[in-house]
C-alpha cells in the first residue's frame, strides 16, 4: 500500500455524506437509517464491517496466491453485535466475518499454513481487533468449516 489512505466527506443532506475515496471517481454514500437519515447510503457501522471483511478477504486471497492457489470466487459476509457500554452508549461489541471460498479446501495446497497466518497480515482487522473482537470463519465450497478448527 502506498501513501497514507484518506477520504473526503461532503455533506449532501442531513446525515447523508458523499465519501470520496478517489477524487477521480464517483463518491460512495454514507447515511443513517430513519429517524435520523433516509438510509440512502451505508451506515458508519457497515463501512467498518466492509473494511474489516474486505481486508480479511484480500489477505486470504493474497496468502493463497503466494502459493499459486486459486480459491475464487470468494464471498464474504460480515455482521456485528451492537450493545450498550457502561455509560449506556451504543458500541460495536463484536464483529463476525464469514469467508466462503469457491473451491473445496482439499484442493488447495498449503491451506493449513495460510489459515494459520493470513489474519496477521490484515492491517484493518488487526487494528480493529485491539478494541473490538473480530471473529473469523472460513468455509469452503462444500460447506466444510476450514477455520477455525
Amino acid at each position: 500500500m502506498s501513501g497514507e489512505p484518506s477520504v473526503r466527506l461532503v455533506q449532501r443532506a442531513d446525515y447523508q455524506f458523499a465519501i470520496y475515496y478517489n477524487e477521480e471517481r464517483d463518491p460512495i454514500y454514507g447515511d443513517e437509517p430513519p429517524p435520523l437519515g433516509k438510509s440512502e447510503g451505508a451506515t458508519p457501522s457497515q463501512f467498518l464491517l466492509a473494511g474489516v471483511a474486505n481486508c480479511l478477504s484480500d489477505s486470504l486471497l493474497f496468502a493463497l496466491r503466494k502459493f499459486k492457489q486459486n480459491p475464487e470466487p470468494i464471498e464474504t459476509r460480515a455482521r456485528c453485535e451492537i450493545g450498550r457500554n457502561e455509560q449506556n452508549r451504543l458500541r460495536i461489541l463484536a464483529i463476525f466475518v464469514d469467508i466462503h471460498i469457491g473451491v473445496p479446501g482439499a484442493t488447495l495446497e498449503n491451506l493449513e499454513r495460510v489459515l494459520a497466518q493470513f489474519q496477521d497480515f490484515c492491517t484493518v482487522s488487526s487494528s480493529v481487533s485491539l478494541g473490538i473482537p473480530v471473529n473469523v470463519t472460513v468455509v469452503d465450497s462444500e460447506g466444510k468449516k476450514l477455520y477455525p478448527q
